[in-house]
């Protein structure tokens, strides 16, 4: 049995594929989460020409296909692409750059449709009570927090989960650029079904355990909260 499991994870670089979708999922949906979060404050607050016409581009990208995104991020990466200096391609900082394009609309449509419910009331509740602009700011994020921690983590679900677009930026290079999602596509395109549901139960797993540490965190919070 250990030889079986020592032929395997050296066959596929599960190990390797392991870090690197942590390193992709954590990184990648940091930066998502930071933009996302920015903009979609900014589009709920501010008033500009064309602001129809740029929330309907969000909801456009929320739904795009991520192999096209995938696809966009490699020719602006690629040697001859604007973004070409970089040498981003076959890397995991291309892997992220792809999966920042995909997640950001994602986290900033949720984050946009949920403070233009409650932001107003928010903003107007602490004009009563005298607050000024960084206080209401504060309030508004301490409020919306469980609402932003909604698209923060629907963000990661999407980035671990990503096949289409890594495989195009990264290249799926055993243990270089090879996550677990591609990994489980080569094994599946091997014919080594029961390696690869192997490794899908790792990866769901790895999710379980993300979700059920942010809960902790959560419950922590909100019972600090009723003390």
């Amino acid at each position: 049995m250990k030889q079986v499991f020592s032929e395997f994870f050296g066959t596929v670089g599960v190990m390797d594929s392991i870090r690197v979708t942590l390193i992709m999922s954590v990184w990648s949906t940091m930066i998502a989460s930071a933009f996302g979060i920015s903009l979609g404050f900014l589009l709920e607050r501010r008033e500009f020409p064309g602001k129809r016409l740029v929330i309907r581009l969000n909801r456009t990208l929320m739904g795009a296909p991520p192999v096209v995104i995938g696809l966009l991020a490699y020719m602006l990466l690629r040697k001859r692409g604007p973004l070409g200096s970089l040498r981003w391609v076959f890397t995991i900082k291309g892997m992220v750059f792809a999966q920042v394009l995909i997640i950001t609309p994602i986290v900033c449509g949720m984050v946009y449709s949920y403070a233009v419910r409650t932001a107003p009331a928010i903003r107007a509740f602490a004009r009563l009570m005298g607050a000024d602009r960084r206080q209401t700011g504060w309030l508004l994020l301490k409020e919306m927090k469980h609402e932003m921690y909604f698209a923060v983590v629907s963000g990661y679900g999407r980035s671990i989960s990503e096949v289409g677009a890594v495989f195009l930026v990264g290249g799926n290079i055993k243990n270089h650029t090879r996550t677990m999602t591609t990994a489980i596509s080569t094994l599946k395109g091997a014919g080594d079904y029961y390696e690869g549901v192997f490794l899908g139960v790792l990866l769901m797993i790895m999710a379980f355990a993300v979700q059920t540490l942010a809960d902790h965190f959560r419950r922590e919070e909100q019972g600090d909260e009723n003390l």
